[in-house]
């Protein structure tokens, strides 16, 4: 079947521009495992946008200014935020059945933000956006979902039948189907990479298990441009269990009042850090409880709630209330044991404000970019807002400009001639997870320049043997994975080293200073 444009991947950014593009053209959305296994489905808090009475514009882009570091783009700021009621409107109509206070949608509030301003359903935005859209994608006529897709590298110029062409012209992705373990060519006359972040490059992250940085690392690959990839996000409250993996603990329990304590003390500890306490913006925050962790030796800090009444603590919390009195902590009389974990990746592709990337026929939205919305810190809730708006002008650009894409021309097909099966899959595991642990412990919250060139040094080391194995034997999910990982290791890893100063998620001890000029890390392949 011909397709017109390829998503890659089923989030809140690759279903919005699924659904836009489908009301006039013919899309295929291909998604590595199942279709509701990317980020937005785990999103718990919501999606900020001005809707309340006492609340403008200009205060929505001075918050995400300031939690940014100064290093936004301020042209992209405005244009996310002055669209954001739009993408709300839209989801209601979809049949997002966000909260309500009578007649009007309830607000709460997040650290970072001036004003209650998210919207959100519960403590489960994510999972209800994620079926809204799905359920509308499924009933399109024009948009195709295959999940079980996982894309290897972007077909370019280089890859035509007949000839070879170095323009970086993209015509859609290799992918290997999971059930055959075939690879397929999909190709298209445009593709919007739409892949999440890169977050499972760290050993304890909020990120599902697909957050490899497949995206980042094929565009990389491809030829287009990087940007900011040292700014990682650490959510400072994670659920510390250690059978438990990657239990969030939404922002907005601190927005509603929750305390962070030293255990061992029982001090609330965050008005000693910043004045907005525990309303403070993220890296601050997230600082702070790996300061209180490393100097008192603890294994995690308390997050406690306790002290509002228990009603209120079930209605607003009520999935994170059932998850944790399964296991044996009742928030609404004990603290949460909790410690910072990866979280978001606010660099990535470099887009501009309709979604384009360096490579021509290459679109790009969500976590996977860096559009200049979030600069050096992602402000809370901004996230899933950027995949409306980014998914939305990509598609609006193709539309716009359809009689300028050419029909894709042949392309070779996959040559597996020279590989064969592995014998060796513990070299995967092996990697991967040396991967996630040199990158914690070097490349964390807090960072040296002596840390960062080990980690270099590892990366340099890891880059041959998985080269080597990737040439030798036929691909795996794993591999393909891997491989990405380690490219996005290396990139985070040398725009760090590039980063001379302080400044957001990037805190070196060797730079304890700001700069007098924000400027973006730019990395050029």
């Amino acid at each position: 079947m011909i397709h017109d444009v390829i998503v890659v991947g089923s989030g809140a950014a690759g279903l919005t521009a699924a659904l836009a593009l489908a009301e006039k053209l013919k899309v295929l959305v291909l998604a590595k495992g199942e279709l509701t296994g990317g980020s937005t489905s785990w999103a718990q808090g919501g999606i900020a946008a001005v809707l309340d009475a006492g609340d403008t514009f200009e205060n929505h882009i001075s918050d995400t200014m300031i939690a940014g570091a100064g290093l936004n783009r301020r042209e992209t700021v405005e244009f996310v935020i002055e669209r954001a009621p739009h993408a709300i409107n839209r989801l209601v109509e979809l049949g997002v059945p966000f909260n309500t206070e009578g007649e009007a949608l309830h607000l709460t509030r997040e650290g970072g933000h001036s004003h209650r301003r998210i919207v959100h359903v519960n403590d489960a935005t994510g999972w209800a956006v994620e079926e809204a859209l799905l359920r509308a994608a499924e009933a399109n006529p024009n948009i195709t979902l295959l999940p079980g897709r996982a894309c290897i590298d972007l077909i370019t110029g280089r890859h035509e039948a007949e000839r070879y062409s170095g323009s970086g012209r993209v015509w859609g992705v290799y992918a290997l189907d999971q059930t055959t373990g075939t690879v397929e060519a999909h190709t298209a006359r445009a593709t919007i990479l739409a892949t999440g972040g890169a977050g499972r490059v760290y050993q304890f992250s909020t990120a599902p298990r697909g957050a490899t940085g497949d995206g980042i690392a094929m565009a990389w690959r491809a030829g287009a441009r990087v940007s900011n990839m040292e700014m990682m996000q650490f959510h400072p409250t994670c659920l510390y269990n250690l059978d438990v993996k990657n239990f969030l603990i939404t922002e907005a329990v601190r927005g509603e009042g929750g305390h962070l304590l030293n255990p061992r003390t029982g001090h609330r500890y965050m008005p000693d850090y910043d004045e907005r306490a525990e309303l403070a913006p993220r890296d601050i925050v997230a600082r702070a409880n790996d300061s209180e962790i490393k100097r008192d030796g603890l294994d995690f800090v308390h997050l406690d709630i306790s002290h509002q009444p228990p009603e209120f603590v079930r209605e607003h919390f009520p999935n994170i209330h059932e998850k944790l009195l399964g296991l044996g902590i009742d928030m609404t009389r004990q603290p949460i044991p909790v410690v910072p974990a990866q979280h978001y990746t606010c660099g990535g592709i470099l887009i501009d404000l309709n979604g384009r990337t360096d490579l021509p026929g290459l679109y790009a939205a969500g976590e996977c970019t860096e559009s200049g919305l979030h600069g050096a810190n992602r402000l809370a809730s901004n996230s899933l807002l950027e995949c409306f708006v980014f998914g939305e002008a990509a598609a609006a650009d193709i539309l716009a400009r359809w009689d300028q894409f050419d029909a894709p021309p042949a392309v070779r097909a996959w040559d597996e001639s020279r590989v064969t099966d592995s014998d060796e899959e513990v070299v995967i595991k092996q990697n991967w997870t040396e991967i996630r642990r040199f990158m914690w412990n070097y490349v964390g919250i807090v960072r040296t320049t002596k840390r960062l060139e080990r980690a270099a040094h590892r990366i340099d080391l890891l880059t041959g043997e998985v080269e080597d194995y990737y040439g030798h034997f036929r691909v795996s999910t794993d591999l393909i994975e891997l491989r990405n990982l380690l490219q996005c290791a290396q990139l985070i890893v040398r725009s760090a080293l590039q980063r001379k100063e302080s400044r957001g998620l990037h805190y070196t001890l060797d730079y304890p200073d700001l700069l007098a000029q924000a400027a973006d890390t730019v990395l050029v392949p």
